[in-house]
């Protein structure tokens, strides 16, 4: 049966269990990626506190008045990094280029915190991958806790990715590779409650599909929230666990997988007239990206025989640069 909803799947037994338990979990997560793309995993060993830290630290940087945010605002529309105002951005553009009217959330970006060789990093093919950072004066402990957790959204990217690895029939360590210098970013929201009527057709977020491999999504439970198209065509709520984290694979994985994982459509609506009292909401996104000179080429397991594969070899940094530069910015 095909799932029309989004599951809610423990990864712990593939973490500590037996053969039999790490494929029942790959099983259910490739059902998940192949009818939904998208699957909400407890399990995964990334300790609360740690949730509640950045939760904390971003909520206070909102806070901040706007001229401190703006200190840190975002150099150039290619670099992902830094602060982008209420409205800079109108992710919808990506499937609709007449959506033109701005998200309504504000948001703070950074990218890898731990560099590679620097012959890698500063090379012309990285491009702006390893930007640096921008990082505001307060609050002081922001910067601690932000490396702190992007590490640790690696780590969880790495497990996830072998749990792919294993739904697709492939080695274990098929993606190690091509992931140990990846291009991530981490990326907070902040949704505030409404002051005004949105313009006819704006959202908190437009419909849109992530770029990447996979998405590591931590959320509040608010009124005006995310929800997922599914292959019925219904858009449907994603159910918030607390502790876990919503994950969806993204387009870049999609083409790697030749269509086998789908993408899927996605939206953060905004709240109802009754419930815009309590509906602030933030999210804690990390947006995994393979590195950027890792090729993505249709994986065998996912190319029927006597048809080929969809798509022509492309390397990371490639696919998100044409993406992420042409669609994103309105700001």
């Amino acid at each position: 049966m095909t799932l029309l909803s989004v599951p809610v799947i423990d990864i712990a037994p593939f973490r500590n269990g037996s053969p039999a338990d790490r494929a029942a979990v790959a099983a259910a997560v490739d059902a998940a990626c192949r009818d939904i793309g998208f699957l909400v995993v407890s399990g995964h060993g990334v300790p609360e506190r740690r949730l509640a830290q950045i939760g904390d630290v971003t909520r206070r940087f909102f806070d901040l008045p706007i001229e401190e945010k703006l200190r840190v605002r975002r150099p150039a529309p290619d670099v992902s990094r830094g602060y982008v105002g209420i409205e800079g951005e109108s992710v919808g553009r990506s499937r609709d280029a007449a959506a033109t009217a701005g998200d309504l959330n504000e948001s703070f970006m950074i990218g890898p915190v731990d560099l590679p060789d620097p012959d890698y990093a500063g090379s012309a093919a990285a491009g702006t991958h390893f930007a640096p950072n921008l990082w505001p004066e307060e609050p002081a402990e922001l910067r601690r806790i932000y490396c702190t957790y992007y590490r640790a959204m690696g780590d969880l990217a790495a497990l996830l990715m072998e749990i792919f690895a294993v739904a697709l029939e492939l080695p274990d360590d098929y993606f190690a590779d091509k992931i140990d210098k990846h291009i991530s970013r981490l990326r907070v929201r902040n949704y505030p409650e409404p002051k005004v009527a949105p313009l006819p057709g704006q959202l908190r977020v437009g419909a849109h599909s992530d770029y990447g491999s996979l998405t590591i999504l931590a959320t509040e439970d608010r009124p005006g929230g995310l929800q997922v198209r599914n292959s019925d065509g219904d858009w449907v709520d994603a159910p918030i666990v607390p502790g876990a984290f919503i994950i969806n694979i993204g387009d870049l994985l999609a083409r790697w997988t030749n269509d086998r994982w789908v993408s899927t459509l996605h939206r953060v609506v905004n709240p109802d007239e009754s419930d815009l009292a309590g509906s602030r909401r933030q999210s804690v996104i990390f947006f995994h990206n393979p590195n950027y000179d890792a090729e993505i080429r249709s994986i065998p397991t996912c190319v029927d025989p006597g048809t080929g594969p969809s798509y022509e070899p492309i390397t990371s940094g490639a696919h998100l640069r044409r993406l992420f530069v042409t669609t994103q910015n309105v700001a």
